[in-house]
């Protein structure tokens, strides 16, 4: 263990080992879907996927690895960010303004006036980038709207309160469409306008054959949103990296090591707590924005209890409280069952010719493995925090130091 800690504090003081990893690891994120792309789009739409995943998990590490508050209703603000975005950017809205005319002709007329005929017939088209912090803001609401009535909760407790919380959302989703349409219940929405950047749309315009076109370089349209989510990602684990070393995610660990104690020591545990909720589920309504515009279709199906296990599984195995461990952890559970899906399926027909073990069940079956084997062998996760706190050298709240005296 000293071995490896002095070798940490080792690589710490290199810079220059530091950024050509860095710059090796950029070169590998950049080539990946040219690579990929050779045994098909769909490698990179599973990464795609893994993305989504990752940003998903990188906000609920703001909760449980940070905070230490158990939330198994994370994939509800996942879905609140898909909602909105599939309301304001679909001819949803326009079924919305149908369905209160048809039950209250008076509001109904009050808001096609106010509205205008053009929506009432086609909707809301807004730019995602206007409904992502909209959906941020709505997912933040939310958060603190759960976290206030649970903040005395602790363990299994808040856990199961949590759950019946993202539970509520998806029931709220499938019932959501009477008397007023908001959601249009199981059939879910459709047609939802994808991406644009700067006027070219991600998807690739009518008849390019999902291909993109920056000037004259076509890209597919999958290969475009990669690289669209990994801008994404980097910027929400340099967001968590800051929150991390700041007092505020001071307080979180402080919490989470030890709630009394950290209230001895003057922490507003209720507005930290609450901050965590609310942080961690604005992370999660810009995924889920995303989600809802790259596949331009949402239903409840999408939002089941398992996604929140499978979220919470990633934090847990790759290493709660640790970026670049919940960043591994994303990876192999997004990925893992479209590689089952590839080769366990063919390989079985090979060997017995026959399929014996659907790819579903066996991803169940190696997920259940998976986290007796973390728990029983590396409790910390595949990838845990380093003993030693891990913080930048310039920090800005580090004790100023004069004549001898350390100010405090």
């Amino acid at each position: 263990m000293k071995v490896q800690m002095a070798n940490f504090f080792e690589f710490r003081r290199n810079p220059y080992k530091t950024r050509n990893s860095l710059i090796a690891l950029c070169v590998v994120l950049v080539i990946f879907p040219f690579i990929a792309a050779n045994f098909g789009n769909s490698w990179v739409r599973i990464m795609d996927f893994a993305l989504l995943y990752i940003m998903l998990a990188l906000g609920l590490n703001i909760v449980v690895g940070f905070a230490g508050l158990l939330d198994l209703g994370y994939i509800a603000f996942y879905a609140l960010g898909a909602y909105m975005t599939g309301l304001l950017a679909s001819p949803q809205f326009a079924k919305l303004l149908e369905s209160v005319v048809n039950h209250y002709p008076v509001m109904g007329s009050a808001l096609i006036g106010f509205f205008g005929p053009e929506i009432a017939h086609s909707g809301i088209h807004l730019s995602v980038w206007l409904i992502v912090p909209l959906g941020a803001g709505l997912a933040a609401f939310f958060g603190v709207l759960l976290g206030a009535p649970t903040l005395k909760l602790r363990g299994d407790y808040l856990a199961i309160v949590t759950l019946g919380f993202g539970e509520i959302i998806r029931i709220l989703m499938n019932n959501l469409n009477d008397p007023i349409n908001f959601t249009n219940g199981p059939q879910g929405v459709n047609l939802i306008d994808p991406i644009r950047i700067f006027g070219v749309s991600l998807k690739g315009e009518a008849g390019s054959q999902a291909t993109v076109y920056l000037g004259r370089l076509p890209i597919p349209s999958v290969t475009a949103y990669y690289f669209l989510f990994l801008s994404l990602c980097i910027a929400i684990i340099f967001i968590t990296l800051r929150l991390q070393h700041s007092r505020l995610g001071r307080a979180w660990v402080a919490i989470r090591e030890d709630e009394v104690a950290a209230k001895a020591m003057g922490i507003n545990t209720r507005n930290v707590k609450l901050l965590a909720f609310a942080m961690g589920a604005s992370f999660g309504g810009v995924a889920g924005a995303m989600f809802a515009s790259f596949q331009g279709f949402v239903s409840p199906e999408s939002f089941s209890l398992m996604e929140s296990i499978v979220v919470l599984a990633m934090v847990v195995l790759g290493g709660i409280g640790h970026i670049p461990g919940v960043v591994l952890g994303g990876v192999i559970l997004a990925a893992l069952p479209e590689v089952l899906r590839h080769i366990v399926v063919p390989l079985q027909q090979t060997l017995f010719g026959k399929v014996l073990i659907e790819a579903e069940v066996l991803r169940q079956l190696l997920y259940g493995l998976a986290m007796v084997g973390i728990m029983l062998y590396r409790p910390a996760g595949l990838w845990p925090s380093p003993q030693s706190e891990d913080r930048p050298d310039a920090d800005i709240d580090k004790p100023e130091r004069t004549t001898g005296i350390v100010a405090v």
